[in-house]
């Protein structure tokens, strides 16, 4: 469907969780109280949402967290969304912590791609970064989904102190048939207190190391990032730069949170609360009009831009676990 702005929008990032088993620092470092059971959609409210959301053409599906694989049955829940007659990708957004377990069950199921967050290759970094996490898990599991074929995307927040990781990251495109992709830290939560790098200062650093780099035009996945190739690497170097580079005329994405909260835009508090209809009591048909109506009122809302550049006017104030990554 399309929103007033002429755009189409057929994205949704569906948070199943606010719970992590990292406390990484521009997201959730400290030790924030997660919302109760009872606030988060159960699986077939979720399904409900995507049911209604696929007959309003919205037929991309992003699993993000917190860390989704946290949640006991999320796998089941993939390949059931999977299975949904129209839907035209399901992928995963994860840590990595825990997808070696998940992994064989993602195959079989036929997720469509996993992105992994890793934001530094050194150990003591990323432990530091993280709160501990193992760094070696992470890259078992990365060459594990490699090796099955998996369309594996490296997720690499650009921080000022993990600068000397530009190259050591991008090196991974080299080594395995994967996209390494660099996003712009964002002015959301916790972001806001850690410096961050730009697209042109990190493609100056790529460009010396790979004087060929060329932007590719190309598309590889559901979102806005612009993407490089070189002839010395097997995958591609990608970029998000929500700060530098707006890619809003082309926003085809809405944000559902683990509680059921519609939002048009990561910038804004503004959105929709669909928990009260999926919980309404009426029958399937009935709530999935509902959502429908809901759902086509969000994206009506959705603003022409955001407004990263301008902090005064950011309203959204949740930390990136509670919105959904």
């Amino acid at each position: 469907m399309k929103d007033k702005w002429g755009r189409t929008i057929d994205y949704l990032r569906l948070s199943l969780t606010d719970r992590c088993n990292l406390r990484c620092r521009y997201c959730m470092p400290e030790a924030l109280a997660s919302v109760g059971h009872d606030a988060v959609l159960r699986y077939e409210e979720m399904l409900l949402i995507c049911r209604a959301a696929l007959a309003l053409g919205i037929d991309r599906f992003k699993i993000t967290g917190g860390e989704p694989l946290v949640r006991k049955g999320a796998v089941a829940f993939m390949k059931a969304l999977k299975e949904m007659d129209g839907v035209r990708s399901v992928t995963l957004t994860t840590n990595g912590l825990l997808l070696s377990e998940a992994l064989p069950d993602l195959v079989r199921m036929g997720i469509d791609g996993i992105n992994i967050s890793l934001d530094s290759l050194d150990e003591r970094q990323y432990a530091s970064l993280t709160g501990g996490g193992e760094l070696s898990v992470v890259r078992q599991a990365l060459e594990q989904a490699a090796a099955q074929c998996v369309n594996v995307k490296v997720n690499a927040i650009l921080l000022a102190e993990t600068r000397d990781q530009i190259l050591p990251l991008a090196e991974l495109a080299r080594t395995y048939p994967i996209d390494v992709r660099f996003i712009e830290l964002m002015p959301i939560g916790f972001g806001t207190t850690l410096a961050g790098l730009s697209e042109a200062e990190t493609l100056s650093l790529l460009v010396r190391a790979y004087p060929d780099l060329a932007a590719t035009g190309e598309r590889r996945g559901n979102g806005p990032a612009s993407y490089y190739q070189s002839r010395y690497l097997q995958g591609r170097i990608g970029f998000i730069a929500a700060n530098t580079h707006a890619f809003c005329a082309s926003c085809n994405r809405l944000r559902l949170t683990s509680t059921g909260f519609l939002k048009p835009c990561l910038c804004y508090d503004d959105g929709v609360d669909l928990r009260p209809l999926v919980r309404s009591g009426q029958g399937e048909d009935a709530i999935c009009q509902a959502l429908q109506h809901a759902i086509a009122q969000a994206v009506h809302e959705k603003p022409a831009k955001h407004c990263f550049g301008e902090q005064d006017h950011i309203s959204e104030h949740k930390t990136m676990n509670q919105i959904g990554g």
